[in-house]
């Protein structure tokens, strides 16, 4: 692939100029956008180096260190939009997104790619990323609907299955349009890199079947692990300050 340079890379800011000029124009509020894009700037490059040295580690507590650590973020982020305190429903997000998200990354990096060493960094944080990321989407969604649902009195089944079927729209959808309204980002960075694109397919098949069954049974299961709380949220926990 074609080494972009820091001027190329300049060159692509270009249009973002541009969106900001508009933002500060039309709605003054580009304090938020600037920020969002230096942290952006700030977060890529960062990993940038953490990857370069995760990837050259070659050492196994490394890696499981690593996905710890993504796994335990996913589960404290997925409940950011809950009407609760994030600490009470922790242990539910985390156990839904591990039996979700490992179970399919395991599944993934051994039953189809049959990667060696079981611990290939270049291939198992990508994929983790991918999985606990739309895993921890899923559960915030169908949490948020599910209490929703619960704060107007429906009944706790109904209310589980509305949550359910709103949190999957997303990944729905995904498997809709893909091919047709888009080309996700594995299959494309891979006919970038020069891959065929017969090939990239595959990859991406795998791919959209990984993140819509984590999802599906990271949702489910946080769901299922939710239905002790049914009493409790006639008086919903306060949010954190």
């Amino acid at each position: 692939m074609h080494q972009i340079s820091t001027i190329d890379l300049a060159v692509g800011f270009i249009p973002v100029l541009i969106t900001l000029i508009v933002i500060f124009y039309w709605s003054k509020n580009l304090a938020s956008a600037s920020l969002a894009i230096i942290r952006m700037l700030l977060q890529l490059l960062l990993i940038g180096y953490a990857l370069s040295y995760i990837f050259n580690a070659d050492k196994p507590w490394v890696i499981l260190l690593v996905l710890a650590f993504m796994l335990i973020a996913a589960s404290w982020i997925a409940l950011n939009a809950l009407p609760v305190k994030r600490l009470t429903l922790f242990k539910f997000s985390f156990i839904a997104i591990f039996c979700g998200g490992v179970s399919n990354l395991i599944l993934v990096s051994q039953g189809v790619l049959h990667i060696e060493p079981w611990y290939q960094p270049a291939v198992l944080i990508p994929l983790a990323g991918m999985i606990f990321s739309n895993s921890m989407n899923t559960i915030s969604l169908a949490g948020e609907r599910l209490f929703s649902e619960l704060e107007h009195r429906v009944d706790y089944h109904q209310a589980r299955s509305i949550a359910f079927q709103a949190a999957m729209i997303p990944i729905t959808n995904s498997l809709l349009a893909v091919g047709l309204v888009s080309l996700p980002g594995m299959m494309t960075g891979q006919i970038l890199a020069g891959t065929s694109p017969l090939i990239a397919s595959r990859y991406q098949i795998m791919v959209m079947c990984m993140v819509f069954s984590s999802s599906g049974i990271s949702a489910a299961l946080f769901l299922w692990l939710l239905r002790n709380r049914e009493p409790a949220t006639a008086k919903l926990d306060k949010p954190e300050t």
